[in-house]
């Protein structure tokens, strides 16, 4: 019987992933090149996401400080979620959905990118955080699922999408981070060759 499970989850992860590719694979492809280009113009790329989100935000940027899978120099990235001071203190003295886009508002600037990532599209500190991108003149680069919800509403004609054709979250969480290294593996190789 758990076989039988088991087997199901690897066989719905691998079509999301097969689906992904089909419908986006362009889309992560330009979304590579964007950050490419904000990296070349001395620009840095800021990422947040809540709960499994914000993990996978921090696994983004440790890829760009430290190494993806070689050896080359550190990349400007941080995520937003990792400062439990600043988030703790926003969430006290203002509310819960500011804790990005206040750290945005201080930190951000054009070329920055923002790489926001909610799995439903619902998040109001998702929300905030690409308005006060827009209002610091950063391009947004949304990892988003089931209908793209009010992150998709809130995107520019400069922002990419990158939404997994899927209702579950677990299966979008999987697409997400394997988008993740599609992302680490363009930067890496736009930027430092083989």
């Amino acid at each position: 019987m758990s076989i039988s499970r088991i087997e199901t989850i690897f066989a719905d992860s691998i079509a999301v992933k097969q689906k992904t590719f089909e419908s986006i694979a362009q889309q992560i492809s330009l979304a590579g090149n964007l950050m490419v280009q904000s990296l070349l113009n001395e620009g840095k790329i800021m990422a947040c996401g809540n709960g499994g989100s914000a993990a996978d935000s921090q696994h983004f940027t440790s890829e760009l400080i430290n190494r993806f899978e070689a050896e080359r120099p550190a990349l400007p990235a941080i995520a937003l979620t990792t400062d439990s001071s600043a988030i703790t203190s926003i969430a006290n003295d203002y509310q819960y959905d500011e804790i990005f886009s206040r750290q945005i508002h201080a930190l951000g600037r054009e070329p920055d990118i923002l790489l926001a990532i909610s799995t439903s599209g619902q998040s109001n500190s998702i929300v905030q955080a690409i308005e006060a991108a827009h209002e610091r003149e950063m391009s947004v680069i949304a990892l988003t699922g089931k209908d793209g919800g009010q992150v998709a509403r809130h995107l520019s004609d400069n922002d990419i999408e990158l939404r997994v054709p899927a209702m579950q979250t677990a299966r979008i969480q999987e697409a997400h981070i394997t988008i993740i290294h599609a992302l680490c593996d363009l930067i890496d190789h736009q930027l430092f060759g083989a």
